[in-house]
């Protein structure tokens, strides 16, 4: 089985690096759609495509993780042609993994299988996001590979700005 695992990862945090192992651990290859391909430079969206892929990358080659691909995926805001656009971008799956209730509904609609994921309690990229601008600590919210990442591309400094 393939897997599609779709989030904006602003930024890639360790839910989602649990997420794409337990996907690995139970198919063979993940698609990781990264939605909002076409937004950076905004507080919801600080990271660009490349940037977030990059972070990705790293942060699953780190941790051993193969048999995966990234593809961005832009938004449409249209909820009820979303699921067709994102099967007319992404290579095939057969299973959606996703903790986000209404991606859940959207695929499930659809007759697509979808594997709902528990969320990690306090681990999420608006926490890590808020936490950034209120200088809280937040590193050990997210891999190391990312956090890395976050510094060299001065994310500390562009979210600050953004609010």
């Amino acid at each position: 089985m393939i897997a599609l695992f779709i989030g904006r990862f602003q930024p890639f945090h360790k839910a989602h690096l649990h997420d794409v192992q337990l996907a690995r651990k139970e198919c063979k290859k993940v698609v990781i759609a990264i939605g909002s391909s076409q937004e950076s430079g905004t507080p919801e969206n600080p990271f660009s495509y490349m940037e977030r892929k990059d972070m990705i990358t790293a942060a699953l080659k780190a941790n051993h993780i193969s048999a995966y691909t990234i593809v961005p995926v832009p938004d449409i805001h249209d909820d009820q042609n979303w699921v067709e656009h994102v099967r007319s971008i992404v290579p095939h799956f057969d299973i959606v993994y996703t903790g986000n209730d209404f991606t859940d509904k959207l695929f499930a609609e659809k007759g697509i299988q979808v594997r709902k994921i528990e969320l990690i309690p306090n681990i999420n990229a608006t926490e890590i996001r808020e936490r950034i601008i209120k200088d809280k600590d937040w590193r050990y919210l997210v891999p190391k590979e990312i956090a890395e990442e976050i510094i060299k591309l001065n994310g500390v400094e562009k979210i600050k700005d953004m609010h």
